[in-house]
């Protein structure tokens, strides 16, 4: 019997093989490939090519990445292998993983904590480099254990804005196969599931890309949950007749004021959600909230080849040859069309300046 794509890891760590194993999401839903990364460039296509996609899925992949580099390292180094030389190569191949997409905070915040871990435990503490090594291993499986925990909370929480048998839609994916387990905006609707909340839940495709289509159809369709698979232009058509109580999506970014980054399409949800009154929740960890990152317009969009619009999806390419492409990956939502942002230490309403600085003094008492 072949398996359920919800019991796959997402991403996961094959430390006897020093690779990273993912599902490459490009080939979903029609097959389920397991691929292993093991180079520098290997890890970086994959995050720039969407094999491996979704904020925290990205952190933890870098995480694991890392870590498989840093044992290349070591070994081409040799037992006599200084810190700081293994260090300068270590923070080389940081540099470029941290590279491949720049609009999703989570990729460069895995690999700083990687980064500082790395030196405390060599400068501050004088660890060898083999020690070191070992000590980026934990702290990666630490990052993707975290992230479950994480995942797990902010459902929690966002499963107290609900109630059951409410209709809810969705944007993208930031679901399990953006995740390591549960999903951040499909979090909610995952223990709703487990508890008998009876959701109905609205999956807008997500052109150009179709994440909501291949991805959050197919993992929540998988799980049982009630799901109906709409177009991005249908979401007004739903809230209007009444069929949406709350929208969950997910995020890339939180700006210092609560402007937030998503997948292309997603300010366009909120400002529909607005026009109904729906509530419109942005669940974000902590990782994605950008306090050096004063407003949604400092936030760098990454732009996309034009083949993702005029070709990719079609047996025939449907547009003219020549047409100018605009394809930016993402949009930035205004705070003021924000019900609320959910994260693992509680849930940030406006003004969001002083909540999201509350969010911060939480999760700083925790040590986390």
């Amino acid at each position: 019997m072949s398996k359920n794509i919800m019991e796959y890891e997402t991403v996961d760590l094959d430390d006897s093989d020093s690779s990273v194993v993912i599902i490459d999401q490009t080939k979903l839903p029609g097959k389920t490939e397991i691929i292993r990364l093991r180079t520098a460039q290997e890890i970086w296509d994959a995050i720039y090519l969407l094999q491996v996609r979704g904020a925290p899925a990205i952190g933890v992949a870098a995480a694991f990445g890392i870590y498989v580099l840093s044992k290349g390292i070591a070994k081409e180094g040799g037992n006599s292998m200084e810190f700081e030389a293994f260090y300068e190569k270590l923070r080389e191949q940081k540099e470029f993983l941290n590279s491949s997409r720049p609009t999703a905070v989570n990729l460069s915040w895995a690999l700083n904590r990687m980064e500082r871990v790395c030196l405390k435990a060599g400068r501050e503490e004088g660890k060898t480099v083999s020690e070191v090594v070992e000590i980026l291993h934990r702290e990666s499986v630490a990052i993707k254990e975290e992230d479950i925990w994480v995942c797990k909370t902010i459902g929690e929480n966002g499963l107290s804005l609900v109630k059951p048998g409410d209709g809810i839609l969705t944007h993208c994916n930031a679901g399990q196969l953006a995740t390591s387990k549960y999903g951040t905006a499909t979090a909610p609707i995952y223990l709703g599931q487990e508890r008998g909340y009876h959701f109905h839940v609205f999956a807008d495709e997500t052109r150009p890309l179709l994440q909501g289509a291949r991805l959050t159809a197919y993992e929540l369709y998988s799980s049982g949950v009630d799901v109906t698979l709409i177009c991005d232009n249908m979401s007004a058509m739903v809230m209007k007749n009444g069929w949406v109580d709350t929208v969950f999506v997910g995020c890339d970014r939180v700006a210092a004021n609560g402007d937030a980054a998503n997948k292309i399409g997603t300010s366009v949800v909120a400002t529909v959600a607005k026009r109904y009154g729906v509530p419109f929740y942005v669940c974000a960890p902590t990782s994605t909230i950008d306090y050096d990152t004063p407003t949604g317009d400092e936030i760098k969009i990454e732009q996309r080849p034009a083949e993702e619009v005029t070709e990719m999806w079609y047996k025939e390419r449907m547009a003219p040859e020549g047409i100018k492409v605009f394809n930016p990956a993402f949009d930035v939502t205004d705070h003021e069309l924000i019900t609320a942002i959910v994260t693992e230490y509680g849930i940030a309403r406006a003004p969001f300046k002083e909540s999201l600085n509350e969010i911060r003094k939480k999760k700083e008492g925790t040590g986390k």
